[in-house]
């Protein structure tokens, strides 16, 4: 069984589709002001909480519905989210504290 981490998450693209950006599919801090290693450290963190905080819901619908296979299978992915958001907290004090 393979498991979930939140490093197989993906982004979600800065600009709409269709916008155009001259020269450079990069946004490397002129635009933003966040350099893109910094912005993307920012994301996956919010985005592992985020992703926590939502399958939650997902494990109570589960037990809800006596399926404690997809339950168990709902934390498990949690605890992964959970991981990862702590891990970029972590990362981001050690940058920010520089």
């Amino acid at each position: 069984m393979n498991s979930l981490t939140p490093a197989s998450f993906s982004r979600v693209p800065a600009r709409e589709a269709g916008s155009e950006c001259p020269m450079s599919t990069e946004e490397s801090g002129q635009i933003t002001g966040t350099k893109d290693k910094d912005y993307n450290i920012v994301w996956f963190t919010e985005q592992s909480l985020s992703n926590a905080l939502r399958l939650e819901q997902y494990v109570q619908d589960a037990e809800r519905d006596g399926d404690s296979e997809l339950a168990d299978f709902f934390r498990r992915a949690q605890e992964a989210s959970r991981k990862g958001g702590e891990q970029g907290k972590a990362l981001l004090k050690s940058r920010l504290a520089g």
